[in-house]
């Protein structure tokens, strides 16, 4: 798909109610347009409560990676294009989290509510770096939600996707599992009782923030020997709609899928226009589906254009 351009919409559909209503009374004339044009390459059927997100399996692959459960080695692709790392390292991020305890469950809070600068995230990174590297992990700093983490364990540890816990509960099958997970779990005990007593967590509590109370772990594996790690070309990837998803704005997450709709669904339908070969992914919670303009000859777009499928149905099952 040489000059042609491919684009990625994570959390084009959300399984609650309201942005599924929101979904079908949206207007997405550029959307609507385009995908009667196209035909369906594929469908990524999957679970809603897997490991990773159908966004982050059609990631993989744009990269030539295979997408393993929950080892798709997003923080070693980072890595690897910052000239930080190199193939068969274990790589992941590590997010400072606030972990809500109920009496039955444990919530993960979405990790901006914490509300945390670049000074408090690298003082409390120095903190905890002691304990890490007692495993064999470094730890660099990225934002002040997010680390880099390299490690061998990393390299075959499963992880859940941070987009598949925020907001939700945190169940027993996402956490490290197993014995390649058994040191991130006491690694887990002992910083959520180092944090527990930290001075930083003490201020933050009395100027009304949220403490760190606990870190998650994503993005892990390795890269296989002579891997590119570049970006794969013609991929653009809208991040607004997954962006709204994450804070259960929908109003927001609505607008959204507007603004996506007038800008890049526009751009795309201008390509396909000219001529250039078009892909575009809708991601939901559980499955993906492609569509492309590779295949699709004139009784498909004549056919499609007296079609009465909606966006909204399109993406129903994902």
């Amino acid at each position: 798909m040489s000059d042609g351009v491919h684009l990625l919409v994570p959390f084009a559909r959300c399984r609650a109610q309201a942005p599924s209503e929101a979904l079908r009374g949206l207007r997405l004339p550029n959307f609507q347009r385009l995908l009667r044009r196209l035909v369906v390459e594929g469908t990524d059927e999957g679970d809603p409560h897997s490991l990773s997100m159908p966004h982050e399996r059609v990631l993989a692959r744009a990269h030539g990676l295979a997408p393993a459960e929950g080892l798709i080695p997003l923080a070693a692709l980072q890595a690897q294009q910052a000239g930080a790392g190199t193939a068969g390292e274990g790589w992941a991020w590590i997010t400072p989290a606030h972990w809500r305890v109920g009496q039955d469950h444990i919530d993960m809070v979405h990790p901006r509510d914490l509300q945390l600068e670049e000074e408090a995230s690298q003082a409390l990174l120095v903190a905890m770096q002691p304990y890490f590297a007692e495993d064999g992990i470094t730890l660099a700093y990225e934002s002040p939600v997010r680390w880099l983490a390299r490690g061998d364990v990393f390299g075959a540890l499963p992880s859940a996707s941070l987009d598949r816990v925020i907001g939700n509960r945190i169940a027993d099958d996402w956490m490290p599992r197993g014995t390649v997970g058994r040191p991130l779990r006491r690694l887990q005990q002992e910083m959520q009782m180092l944090l527990y007593t930290l001075p930083l967590n003490e201020e933050r509590q009395r100027a009304g923030l949220l403490p760190v109370n606990s870190f998650w772990i994503s993005g892990t594996g390795a890269l296989p020997a002579g891997h590119d790690a570049g970006t794969p070309a013609g991929l653009q990837v809208a991040p607004s709609l997954r962006d709204m998803a994450l804070r259960a704005d929908w109003g927001g997450w609505a607008a959204a899928w507007q603004q996506v709709d007038a800008g890049e669904g526009a751009r795309l339908l201008a390509v396909a226009d000219r001529g250039a070969p078009v892909r575009g992914t809708l991601c939901g919670e559980a499955s993906a589906r492609t569509w492309t303009s590779e295949g699709a000859g004139g009784w498909h777009r004549l056919a499609g254009w007296f079609g009465s499928t909606s966006v909204a149905q399109l993406v129903e099952a994902l």
